[in-house]
Order: structure tokens, then C-alpha cells, then sequence
């Protein structure tokens, strides 16, 4: 019995003999410096080109365009302000929305060809 618990103890004291190795902090900065460019390029750059695209669709728009929103609402803008807008969805239905929930903007005539 004593020459199996012999082994384990000479495992570990031999584990504990080995020299522990040191990263070296120029790789680490390198690996967290390649992590922010792979995610700059991948998640951030591409969500600031939507926004940026999305502001410039939400700045131009026009009383009269015809719109998508958000929800897959078609109508046609009779208002607006500065932050909201009044679409015409019927004759005698109007909504009121916010400007930022307009989703696309569409060319004249497709409501009515809807």
C-alpha cells in the first residue's frame, strides 16, 4: 500500500518542482489589441454605418412621402414635427408615430397600387 500512495505524492511534488512559465505582456496586449479591431470591424463599424444611414432616411423626410414603419404600417405622411410624424393610413385615420419608426421609404404611388 505504501508504494501506491508513493506515486501520486512523487506526481505532485515534481508538478511542483516545475517552473511556472510567464506570458509575455507583449503577446497579451497584441491578443486584446487583434479582440478590439476583430469587433470594431465586425459588430461596431457595421451598426454606425446603419445608424448613420438610418438618420439620414429619418432627416429627409418629406410630407406626402409614402412610408413603411416599423410595425409593417403603410401610409403617407401629413405632418410633421420635429420628432414625431402623422401618417394617413385611410381616409379618415390618421397616427401619429415617432419619427425614428420609420422604417423605409417607399416611391410614390405604391400605396394605391397596393
Amino acid at each position: 500500500m505504501s508504494d501506491a500512495m508513493q506515486v501520486p505524492m512523487d506526481m505532485i511534488t515534481l508538478a511542483q518542482a516545475a517552473p511556472a512559465q510567464q506570458a509575455n505582456p507583449l503577446i497579451t496586449l497584441l491578443m486584446f489589441a487583434g479582440l478590439f479591431v476583430f469587433m470594431y470591424f465586425l459588430i461596431i463599424r457595421p451598426q454606425r454605418k446603419r445608424q448613420k444611414e438610418h438618420q439620414q432616411l429619418v432627416s429627409s423626410l418629406n410630407k406626402g412621402d409614402e412610408v413603411v414603419m416599423n410595425s409593417g404600417l403603410l401610409g403617407k405622411i401629413t405632418k410633421l414635427d420635429d420628432d414625431y410624424l402623422e401618417l394617413s393610413v385611410n381616409d379618415n385615420v390618421n397616427l401619429k408615430f415617432q419619427k425614428s419608426a420609420v422604417h423605409a421609404v417607399l416611391p410614390k404611388g405604391t400605396i394605391k397600387a397596393i
